[in-house]
């Protein structure tokens, strides 16, 4: 079953809790080059916060994909699809 993180989460684990929109410009600039998943990153509140509508629409189809299911139109619910087992990262190189 496909797992989701917020913007925010990843700044946090990154050791910039306030860093969610600097999250939003490392996968912008970054996600082709590194192959980064940024499908998988929503915004707080559990919806697709993307605005371009190809992009929007291919996030969407990804995460279907990979089982992830929305509540509404673009919402998905944070209980059950967020991811939150940090430790498999501990003291391993990603």
């Amino acid at each position: 079953m496909g797992k989701v993180m917020t913007y925010g989460q990843i700044a946090t684990l990154a050791g910039s809790p306030r860093g969610a929109r600097q999250v939003v410009r490392v996968l912008h600039s970054l996600s082709d080059k590194y192959k980064l998943p940024w499908h998988r990153v929503i915004n707080s509140k559990g919806e697709l916060s993307i605005k371009d509508y190809e992009s929007h629409n291919l996030q969407k189809v990804l995460l279907l994909s990979e089982g992830v299911k929305f509540t509404g139109e673009n919402t998905i619910d944070l209980n059950e699809f967020q991811f939150h087992e940090y430790n498999i990262f501990i003291g391993q190189e990603l």
